[in-house]
């Protein structure tokens, strides 16, 4: 390892970061990030704080998960790779496609398609929806829905049907045929609507609207996140999912769930379609399949899609990712599905996660710079800031900046994306993990 003195002074230099530009990384050094325990972080400086971003969504289990780290080493032993391609698997592999049938069954999911990540689940969902409509002879349904302010990861399909144009401006044109509708976001949304059940209903007739504009025959699939996460922690009124489903379910278009971030329980339930009681035709996974510390991924699949793949010599899949069920990757998941299993995470994610929100929605009475609180449904929380509360402009980059920064002094790593600082600490959280978190919130917006 490098001396502290090499590290910062080739910090940023020579490496891009994502999701920043090269300058900024120059003019604010990212945070070197050299030890971990538990669901605690420690920089090259020797500063350790709570992570309350939890990685990015993926380090559930924090990063002590002993189970997780044993079997990546055993299985690097053993065989630590041999391609899923046409004619060889691995046992690893095979074992896990078991696990998760029977791990997301209740959501009517029977079937894996391994990735390397939820990117790469995301673009698995979207090619195989419209290779389903064209194996039942439907050849013109290639079109796809999305809600507003919803992230589907950076590949060009996802970025597509991305409804932030942060991921988007940049590197149109993107695929054509992908059609977005509004969110069901009650801080902001084009209704100027608060009532979460009259904007659910809202939002569900634009989604209809378009359909009908579109023509149905037209349309392969709908993809949406249960909660929308990276977009500013969105959670619809728990009317919204279930009428997406029939208007999908009458209108012979797939739903898909991207679950990269609230499949294995961050919102409480197992899945976001186990929240709101859906089924999904195919669900996207990645992040916390292997606890964040092996590059993988799931794409679930449900009655319909084996129906018209299986038993088909029609049906070849064209797809496919060299590290497709990496046996380091499916040996990862496997104890990190036990792992999940056994310590039960959806009930604490549930209370750390009341916690955490009401912690928030205090801080907000005490400080004027918070517009809006939106959580409630397990760990993940996000804080809307603003400038102004009457109008509700959003605040100064520098100023949000400054939050962050004062907060990561006092305790707590949180991310702030725009005007939206988010919460998504590991769901093996203490309640005192919790109460650091709010004290460092507290120090931040105090900071202003």
């Amino acid at each position: 390892m490098k001396d502290s003195n090499f590290l910062k002074e080739n910090n940023a230099r020579l490496m891009w970061h994502p999701m920043t530009s090269p300058k900024d990384s120059i003019d604010n050094p990212p945070k070197i990030i050299t030890d971990s325990s538990g669901v605690t972080i420690t920089d090259i400086d020797g500063h350790t704080v709570v992570d309350a971003v939890g990685g990015l969504w993926n380090v559930n289990l924090g990063y002590s998960c002993q189970p997780v780290k044993d079997a990546i080493s055993a299985q690097l032993e053993k065989l630590p790779y041999y391609s899923t391609f046409r004619g060889t698997t691995n046992d690893a592999a095979i074992e896990l496609s078991y696990e998760l049938a029977e791990f997301f069954a209740p959501d009517g999911l029977e079937r894996a398609f391994f990735t390397s990540g939820g990117s790469d689940s995301v673009e698995t969902a979207l090619r195989l929806a419209r290779q389903y409509h064209k194996l039942r002879g439907e050849h013109g349904r290639t079109k796809f829905l999305s809600l507003k302010k919803g992230y589907h990861g950076t590949h060009f399909g996802g970025a597509s049907v991305n409804g932030n144009a942060n991921f988007r401006t940049a590197y149109e044109p993107l695929l054509p045929g992908c059609f977005h509708i509004p969110a069901p976001y009650t801080y902001r949304n084009p209704f100027n609507e608060s009532d979460p059940e009259k904007l659910a209903l809202l939002c569900i007739a634009a989604l209809e609207d378009e359909i009908a504009f579109q023509g149905a025959n037209t349309i392969a699939a709908m993809i949406m996140e249960p909660i929308l996460g990276a977009g500013g922690v969105i959670p619809p009124h728990k009317s919204f999912a279930p009428m997406v489903r029939e208007i999908c379910d009458r209108n012979g278009i797939l739903l898909i769930t991207d679950e990269v971030i609230t499949a294995y329980g961050r919102t409480g339930a197992w899945s976001g379609a186990r929240l709101w009681g859906i089924q999904p035709d195919m669900m996207a996974t990645a992040k916390a399949i292997t606890n964040g510390y092996f590059p993988f991924g799931a794409v679930m699949l449900g009655g319909k899609m084996v129906e018209a793949f299986e038993d088909n010599d029609a049906a070849k899949i064209g797809h496919g990712y060299t590290y497709s069920g990496h046996p380091v990757g499916a040996a990862a998941a496997l104890a990190c599905l036990a792992e999940t299993k056994r310590l039960n995470v959806v009930d604490n994610a549930a209370a750390r996660g009341t916690q955490l929100y009401e912690g928030c929605l205090a801080l907000q009475k005490k400080y004027d710079v918070i517009g809006d609180v939106r959580g409630g449904h397990g760990l993940m929380t996000a804080i809307e800031m603003v400038s102004d509360r009457a109008t509700k402009k959003p605040i100064d980059a520098g100023s949000a900046q400054k939050v962050q920064e004062t907060a990561y002094d006092a305790g707590a790593m949180v991310r702030v994306s725009g005007p939206n600082l988010i919460l998504s600490p590991p769901l093996v959280l203490t309640e005192q993990d919790a109460s650091a978190i709010l004290s460092a919130l507290d120090a931040g917006f105090a900071s202003l």
